[in-house]
């Protein structure tokens, strides 16, 4: 896709005393949802003294990049020790079934004797409720024989009409041989939203490039399908936003280049930038994306201009 992403700077990182014990620190994987006009409820990531990841939200005018409101307590917590998520929910996006709407995320757990590991696990969205989350039982998507290392942020798109495609990443290995993991993205597809059919490798990946992807954001339009992720090469480079084109949404072209979007040479992203969620909103084309510290810094927004 030609062009760039214009930056409006970072929108908001959570600051100040008397904070919420599950939201000291970092803003991250943001996902808007659309309350009314210009006004989105962006939640949020945000992490406690542990590292352990619950979910915050700020609700914010998109058109104006002013934060509105900062919901001061977390609208889900970290789950129990021993359950998927007991280290953290790190938060993908939010899609609507027959059965109602719900918010997908990735459920860490960091065991003492082994090595971290995530799992998909899904949130009901309470439209009549607030945006107000609950659940969750077991993991939505676990591991198995086809994905047996971790799992990570899922993005789903679809309809109950049309079927729904499942973007999500998976370890092949911990380490693919320069010292940096080969996590890929990895696609499915259900008719229903409930019950998916695995299809492999998505994204084509290249050890030294981009061999360690993370959070595909996914947006259809008449030139095809776009996908942004973060990712990383494996040199010692930390992330980078990336970008990939398909024509159906199965094949898919690696095209680093496109991205549109880089570190900035000063300030709240320099060092790295990663998790984008891409949204089209009153004929524009937005970014929500983190920047240093895997969200310590807070998000910021873009805006994409064509060539």
């Amino acid at each position: 896709m030609k062009g760039s992403w214009r930056k409006l700077g970072a929108l908001f990182c959570p600051a100040g005393e008397n904070r919420h014990p599950k939201l000291l620190t970092h803003a991250a994987n943001p996902l808007p949802v659309q309350l009314k006009g210009d006004v989105y409820r962006v939640f949020f990531s945000g992490r406690d003294a542990r590292n352990r990841s619950s979910v915050g939200a700020v609700d914010i005018d998109l058109v104006a990049r002013q934060v509105l409101y900062e919901h001061p307590e977390p609208l889900f917590e970290h789950g129990p020790e021993g359950s998927f998520y007991a280290d953290g929910v790190s938060i993908g996006n939010c899609y609507e079934t027959a059965a109602g709407h719900f918010m997908l995320f990735m459920g860490w757990r960091n065991p003492a004797d082994a090595h971290w590991h995530g799992e998909i696990g899904r949130l009901r969205v309470h439209e009549d409720l607030g945006l107000s989350l609950d659940g969750t039982g077991g993991a939505f998507m676990p591991l198995d024989a086809e994905d047996p290392i971790s799992l990570s942020y899922p993005w789903v798109e679809g309809s109950a009409s049309s079927g729904f495609r499942m973007w999500y990443g998976s370890t092949v290995a911990w380490d693919a041989g320069n010292g940096e993991m080969s996590h890929l993205i990895r696609q499915a597809s259900s008719q229903d939203g409930e019950n998916w059919r695995k299809h492999g490798s998505a994204v084509p990946h290249r050890v030294g490039l981009a061999q360690a992807f993370s959070r595909p954001t996914v947006i259809q339009d008449a030139d095809g399908h776009h996908m942004w992720f973060s990712y990383r090469s494996g040199s010692g480079q930390s992330y980078r936003i990336g970008y990939a084109a398909s024509a159906d949404g199965l094949e898919w072209q690696l095209a680093l280049e496109d991205a549109g979007i880089d570190v900035s040479t000063g300030g709240w992203d320099s060092e790295m930038i990663e998790y984008p969620f891409v949204l089209d909103h009153s004929g524009r084309r937005y970014m929500l994306y983190n920047g240093n510290g895997y969200g310590r810094t807070g998000f910021g927004l873009a805006v994409f201009e064509h060539a």
